[in-house]
């Protein structure tokens, strides 16, 4: 059985959802010219992507709403709260970074209103570029807000390499920059922002993976908040091995564990369907310890040669003398980050960064 195709993302900006804009604006702004807004938005419609999507809608509001910027924002304040979804919001931040940036303290006023709707962090990084010490203080006091979201637009609009954005030059080259932001919400109560801090600070690893450590090695490990940032924001360097990191986690040093009974099932598949990994850990160690495993999967190119992708499993203690069966099935299918091509796929797990055994299938043509 193979799942049913969900509808692209760009569809969230379809006809139906122009028409909803169109009747919410003119709700607030009765003078609203719906028709033209909508001939406007929807010109090439099917050949424009999510994000081009998003901003046709903004540029399409602009050229109609025949108001200065401060009149045509109060308008946008009102429409906020009506739209039905928010990710469409994205539009509202982005008419403020097309048309508001010589008008920097309402913009950001703005931007710290309409983040709450969805968020802001593609368009804030347009003012970080145009005016970048001026917008990142603003952003460090957004940092010690009362509202989570814009607490998290501090870290989310700070990162990076923030996807389906630009890269921000300045703080991949020098990660102290955002230092503060970090340091204000590393035991942040809310998990949306606590998942911000920990791509952030993946985002760093690719760059400066020694800061991120010699920051975490200087953290409190023992408050949970922190300590799901640490774990999370290591990902990456725990699935390259990378020693200081797996210390970090408590497993930094070699696993004390024999491997049982590994498997990749079916042997066969075609594309679109679903292997199964199963595998059993037994210690052999004398005391408890902390085991971080992940597997990889030796992807044929279209070269013929294969080229290692980690995925995460899980992170435990396991006891002394026990055993944990672990289990998962993965999804063979090609997506716009990787392209499947046929041959023999080797599948390894690897525990605390060593490889332990490996199991393979064959995808067929």
């Amino acid at each position: 059985m193979t799942d049913q195709a969900a509808p692209a993302l760009k569809e969230i900006f379809n006809v139906e959802r122009l028409q909803h804009i169109a009747s919410e604006m003119t709700a607030v702004y009765p003078a609203f010219d719906a028709k033209g807004f909508l001939k406007h938005a929807k010109a090439g419609l099917a050949e424009l992507s999510v994000m081009q999507r998003m901003a046709r809608v903004s540029e399409s509001l602009h050229a109609v709403i025949p108001l200065d910027y401060p009149q045509t924002l109060t308008l946008l304040y009102a429409l906020a709260p009506r739209l039905n979804s928010g990710f469409v919001s994205l539009f509202l931040p982005h008419y403020v970074a097309s048309y508001g940036r010589d008008d920097f303290k309402r913009s950001m006023a703005a931007l710290k209103y309409f983040t709450t709707f969805g968020s802001a962090e593609f368009a804030i990084r347009h003012f970080l570029l145009h005016d970048f010490q001026r917008t990142l203080a603003v952003m460090q006091a957004w940092s010690q807000d009362d509202n989570e979201h814009v607490r998290r637009l501090a870290s989310e609009g700070s990162r990076p390499r923030l996807p389906w954005s630009f890269r921000l030059a300045e703080v991949q080259a020098d990660p102290e920059l955002c230092a503060s932001i970090l340091d204000h919400l590393k035991a942040d109560s809310s998990l949306y922002v606590r998942k911000s801090v920990a791509n952030h600070l993946n985002d760093i690893t690719k760059d400066h993976p020694e800061w991120v450590l010699s920051l975490i090695e200087g953290w409190n490990l023992e408050n949970p908040h922190t300590a799901w940032i640490a774990r999370h924001a290591l990902r990456s360097l725990i699935k390259q091995g990378n020693t200081r990191a797996l210390t970090l986690m408590g497993a930094g040093a070699k696993a004390e564990v024999k491997i049982h009974h590994l498997m990749v099932t079916p042997a066969v598949i075609n594309l679109g369907e679903r292997i199964n990994l199963s595998f059993t850990l037994e210690s052999t160690a004398p005391a408890p310890q902390k085991l971080v495993v992940d597997y990889a999967i030796d992807y044929v190119k279209s070269t013929g040669h294969g080229a290692a992708k980690v995925f995460k499993l899980k992170a435990f203690s396991l006891g002394a003398g026990a055993q944990q069966h672990i289990r998962r099935e993965q999804h063979i299918r090609d997506m716009t980050t990787r392209k499947h091509y046929p041959g023999r796929h080797v599948v390894h797990v690897l525990v605390n960064g060593e490889r332990l055994g490996s199991a393979e299938f064959e995808l067929r043509a």
